[in-house]
């Protein structure tokens, strides 16, 4: 059975992006809007305008998309968005501790005394012409 070498905080949260599940970027916003009709009242009074819709907004290739979905969707929607929103926490939490660890590699890595000091090369002897 190979030994697992990685830093505790990489193994764990490892661990918590390997478990894929339906998730979505962007937002989910709600909306009351104003009709098409003059005469209705949601023209005059905020109170009296039709909604709520729901829609589905993220940025796509430096434009922004957006698609309406309704009450029920809206409900499953949050839920995507709010996975999204912990899976971007743990894998900026992924990012740290294997920054962590490569530092570390970096720091056991100027440790060694080798090579790696100043000077260790042998030093090259120069060409000299031939003797005639």
């Amino acid at each position: 059975m190979p030994v697992d070498d990685r830093p505790s905080d990489v193994r764990a949260t490892a661990a918590a992006l390997a478990h894929p599940q339906p998730m979505r970027r962007g937002a989910l916003g709600e909306r009351f809007m104003k009709c098409g009709k003059a005469a209705c009242a949601c023209h005059t009074d905020p109170d009296a305008r039709h909604g709520p819709y729901f829609s589905l907004t993220r940025g796509v290739a430096q434009t922004t998309r957006s698609r309406f979905v309704t009450r029920a969707q809206a409900a499953v929607a949050r839920t995507q968005v709010a996975r999204a929103a912990v899976f971007r926490a743990h894998l900026e939490d992924y990012w740290q501790a294997c920054e962590r660890w490569a530092d570390a590699e970096l720091e056991a890595a100027a440790g060694e005394t080798d090579a790696a000091q100043k000077g260790a090369s042998p030093a090259s002897s120069r060409r000299r012409s031939p003797r005639s």
